[in-house]
């Protein structure tokens, strides 16, 4: 039997299934538990920039979708209020990882700080994120799948 923890974790999973920008531009999910996550993005023609570079929106969208995961893993209502990112290395090709980790959780704050790596493990961006905790996951009021995770 999974535990609470990993009910609400699969809980999350499906809700953000619905999150239909990550779906459009390639996101994938591939962990989540509580506190944490890890997605991939593999890199396509349409995420290129002029400079034939990774274009920074489409390494912010990882950083987002792994940073919501992360912070709406316990079963919250998370949105962002503020991310900073810094841009430390370039790439054109290949696949990125974004790990998302809760550094903080208070009542109604929590922080995270998401790595975006490359395939060899190069650091290409960090995130410092702050969320803001506003109730129960919507898909949590939804019977079928709040019994999943009772």
């Amino acid at each position: 039997m999974k535990s609470k923890i990993e009910r609400i974790a699969e809980l999350v999973r499906k809700f953000f299934q619905g999150d239909r920008f990550a779906h459009s531009v390639g996101i994938e999910l591939l962990e989540a538990s509580e506190g944490k996550a890890r997605a991939k993005l593999a890199i396509r023609e349409v995420h290129l920039n002029a400079f034939h570079t990774v274009h920074g929106a489409a390494i912010y969208a990882l950083a987002d979708f792994a940073g919501g995961i992360a912070a709406n893993s316990n079963g919250n209502s998370a949105v962002a209020v503020n991310c900073n990112i810094s841009f430390l290395k370039a790439v054109s090709k290949g696949d990125l990882f974004a790990e998302a980790s809760e550094i903080t959780n208070n009542r109604k704050l929590a922080s995270y700080i998401i790595r975006i790596t490359d395939e060899k493990n190069d650091l290409i961006a960090i995130v410092q994120a702050l969320a803001y905790k506003k109730g129960t996951l919507p898909a949590a009021n939804d019977p079928t799948l709040a019994a999943e995770i009772r």
